[in-house]
């Protein structure tokens, strides 16, 4: 293992401490989907289908505002979105447990579009942090983060729901995302690297074919992952051991993580393509070991391993088609495309299974992530009608 790359992203200056910073950030962000959920099967006393709506419409506002966050951090800079979001997310999460079904369904979608865009704003600040030929060490590092965040926020939601109450735990959220913001306010991270232009340059010039395809894959990831996980639930609920679903989810997790450390010390890496299509192909067959919570952990790992490293591609291949001035709009579509293929993937399998089973989930899942891999590579030969200047 190469891990010279790492030690030099490790000695940037800023970049240790703002790592950590976003890391603890983000499993608050994390822990929000699961706690809201919790809250309105507990709290509420409301079904599974009340409960998903709500994660439905907060997703479609997520969806939605993560670009126009970004075009905010691209306009008035990194204070001014922290703002809007630091309000937002203060009044939301402090009156949240307190409100009725209704109401919280609309206000889960409003401020979903305000919602702090810990992810992608800690690529953008990543990006502005080190250097050009140590982005995909630093972005493969921020993978990994995210991994663990993932992991660990659900988790965090759960205990705090369970062991105290919903009302407890929608509270720390959002004083955690409160001070988070504060400590970025009063950090004030570039958005932007020293010397880069921040001269605008018209949209229609660099949103064309191969960024298009860079996004398409970026939900394709999201899309094939969340289809494995709806699966993996249905296998283990198939042989009676439910209990089982975490420790797949942690191999899923652990994989993905292996995947990203390898991927980010490599000097040449696959195309984009290569990618995505190997992350479907290697999930089309994982349903055939469904019989066995063993075998099924083992054939998990291949598409897993890919994952970290196609999300990290797509991150670097956006910091590359995408102008410094617009960096915040192309890494909130980023997000977008995120959350739309996991919005897509995860119902889209849930039906295939209810009608075909568990195995069939694994293979429409793959099926879709190797279209969606074709469909990138031909979106990326499509000539550019304006050279970026």
């Amino acid at each position: 293992m190469n891990v010279a790359p790492y030690l030099a992203v490790s000695r940037t200056p800023r970049v240790p401490g703002f790592m950590l910073l976003m890391l603890l950030a983000r499993i608050p962000a994390t822990a929000a989907g699961m706690t809201v959920t919790m809250h309105v099967l507990l709290a509420l006393e409301r079904g599974y289908g009340a409960a998903g709506l709500v994660g439905a419409v907060s997703t479609i506002g997520i969806a939605v505002g993560s670009p126009l966050m970004g075009h905010l951090v691209d306009r008035r800079g990194l204070r001014a979105m922290l703002a809007v979001s630091m309000v937002s997310e203060g009044v939301f999460w402090f009156v949240a447990p307190l409100l009725s079904y209704p109401v919280l369904l609309v206000m889960c979608f409003v401020t979903g579009i305000t919602v702090m865009p810990v992810m992608s704003l800690g690529r953008q600040i990543l990006t502005a942090l080190v250097p050009e030929d140590r982005r995909r060490t630093a972005l493969a590092m921020d993978s990994m983060a995210v991994e663990v965040a993932f992991m660990a926020g659900p988790a965090l939601g759960v205990a705090l729901t369970t062991q105290a109450s919903s009302r407890t735990a929608m509270w720390a959220i959002g004083a955690a995302m409160v001070v988070f913001g504060a400590v970025l306010c009063l950090v004030n991270p570039p958005v932007k690297s020293e010397g880069e232009s921040g001269e605008r340059v018209p949209r229609r010039e660099w949103l064309d074919g191969r960024l298009l395809g860079v996004l398409m894959s970026a939900g394709g990831a999201t899309f094939v992952l969340s289809g494995v996980e709806v699966a993996v639930v249905a296998s283990m609920r198939d042989l009676g051991l439910t209990g089982w679903t975490g420790a797949l989810v942690a191999v899923m997790c652990v994989s993905s993580l292996v995947g990203g450390f390898l991927y980010g010390g490599l000097n040449r890496v696959p195309p984009l393509w290569a990618l995505m299509g190997g992350m479907g192909l290697l999930a089309v067959p994982i349903g055939l070991f469904g019989w066995s919570p063993w075998w099924l952990a083992v054939a998990l790992i291949p598409t897993n391993f890919l994952c970290a490293p196609t999300i990290t591609a797509t991150g670097e291949l956006i910091t590359k088609y995408a102008p410094a001035s617009a960096r915040g709009v192309a890494m909130g579509l980023q997000g977008s495309a995120f959350t739309l293929g996991v919005a897509v993937g995860a119902p889209l399998t849930g039906v295939v299974i209810d009608h075909g089973g568990p195995g069939w989930g694994f293979a429409v899942a793959g099926a879709g992530a190797v279209a969606i891999a074709a469909g990138t590579e031909l979106l990326s030969r499509r000539p550019r009608p304006v050279p970026v200047g």
